[in-house]
């Protein structure tokens, strides 16, 4: 038995989803853990919209370093301690795998090649980090065949990228950021699955590709350390809202969903705003965002969309399917014709529309020239399902990396 995996390739693939934080995770009261300052939640969005696609492999024949390669590109992981720590915790727990069947073939002695893939631009405000640590654990742990469930797997993928425990399960997910110093009680926990509320879409405009001026975990660290507003939002302000906001979705209640969300945005990048020296996430382009938001909804007479921005200026707008002509149909007769991503997954609802839900009159003028010129595409999602397993490997069965 022993022989025959001393050449085998071991694989497993997996393809984990972006999660869009509704109550954002912002500050870090263990920096070494990932420990969270405060709660949060999220909406895990549809694969068929944005993914990474993660093969782990292992063997015995690899060169004696564990191997990264991110779209393409070799990574240093040497140098990476979140990811270090996370091989470490996914070897261990295969150990003691092993240790329970001897008979096993020692995959936590094999070097590691890990292949990952984004759909979507890296490092530019879209939550890459997050996808791509939930695709790495997932991979992993599959690869490694462990028993661990994906709430015990998410203590894992924290320590990677905070926000990435999140992404390892479907529909709506809180990150309870737990109180213990050892980080065990702060794991990521799903409030209701995909199935409960199908209906949610979002629309997310796409502003910049580029890299952010202040990295999230640097503009964290400003805002800990120098914001007045940021410990009244840590204390009662979050602690408030993510109990309603939990209330809202169990209830599917969209216009209570969409003004908790609306107001934790602002909230979050009012301290952002407050820090010292101030750190701006948000642009113009955002900012037009906001005001579409809000014209959308007094002209429809009651609350259909919410908009949300993480530490980057792309806009994600929530609203229900139901809704798909009035929102997503407003934003694409308020944007160039050839604006891209109106012909992609979900376009079912906006792909004949000619008029807008909302007539453009009622739409503040300036706002509308801002997001023509400064929205370069959209990308129409929905709720979704959390990490799947699947037979598109990036490795062969050979070990060679398979280019895409």
């Amino acid at each position: 038995m022993a022989g025959a995996s001393d050449k085998a390739v071991f694989r497993a693939t997996t393809t984990a989803p972006v999660n869009i934080a509704v109550i954002k995770y912002w500050g870090k009261r263990d920096p070494t853990l990932n420990l969270p300052t405060n709660s949060s939640l999220s909406v895990t969005l549809s694969q068929r919209s944005l993914r990474t696609l993660t093969t782990a492999s292992c063997s015995a024949v690899y060169p004696a370093a564990d191997e990264l390669i991110l779209n393409g590109k070799p990574q240093d992981i040497q140098s990476s301690k979140r990811t270090l720590a996370c091989l470490a915790s996914l070897r261990s727990h295969r150990q003691a795998v092993e240790a329970a069947d001897p008979s096993l073939p020692k995959l936590s002695t094999f070097p590691l090649r890990i292949v990952s893939q984004n759909n979507f631009p890296t490092a530019a405000g879209l939550a890459s980090s997050a996808a791509g640590f939930a695709a790495l654990v997932r991979a992993v742990a599959d690869l490694y065949q462990l028993p661990q469930t994906p709430l015990e797997l998410s203590r894992i993928a924290r320590q990677g990228s905070g926000s990435a425990c999140r992404s390892l399960m479907g529909g709506y997910v809180a990150w309870r950021a737990g109180s213990l110093a050892d980080g065990s009680d702060s794991l990521a926990e799903e409030v209701a699955p995909q199935s409960h509320w199908p209906e949610m879409r979002a629309v997310v405009l796409v502003v910049s590709a580029e890299k952010k001026d202040v990295p999230s975990t640097e503009g964290m660290q400003t805002t800990v350390a120098t914001s007045n507003l940021f410990a009244a939002r840590v204390a009662s302000v979050v602690p408030e809202r993510m109990a309603a906001i939990e209330t809202a979705i169990q209830n599917r209640d969209f216009p209570s969903f969409a003004e908790i969300t609306m107001r934790d945005s602002n909230g979050f990048h009012a301290t952002c705003l407050d820090s010292w020296p101030p750190i701006f996430y948000m642009n113009d382009v955002s900012r037009a965002a906001v005001r579409l938001v809000h014209d959308i909804n007094t002209a429809a007479g009651r609350t259909v969309c919410a908009y949300t921005f993480d530490a980057g200026p792309n806009a994600v707008i929530y609203y229900l399917d139901e809704d798909s002509e009035l929102v997503a149909g407003t934003v694409k007769a308020v944007l160039k014709s050839d604006t891209e991503g109106f012909e992609g997954p979900f376009n079912e609802r906006v792909k004949d529309i000619t008029t807008p839900g909302v007539s453009l009159d009622k739409i503040d003028s300036r706002a509308v020239d801002v997001l023509r010129d400064g929205v370069n595409r959209v990308i129409l999602t929905g709720v979704g399902e959390g990490p799947i397993s699947v037979e598109e490997h990036l490795v062969s069965e050979t070990g060679e990396v398979l280019s895409q």
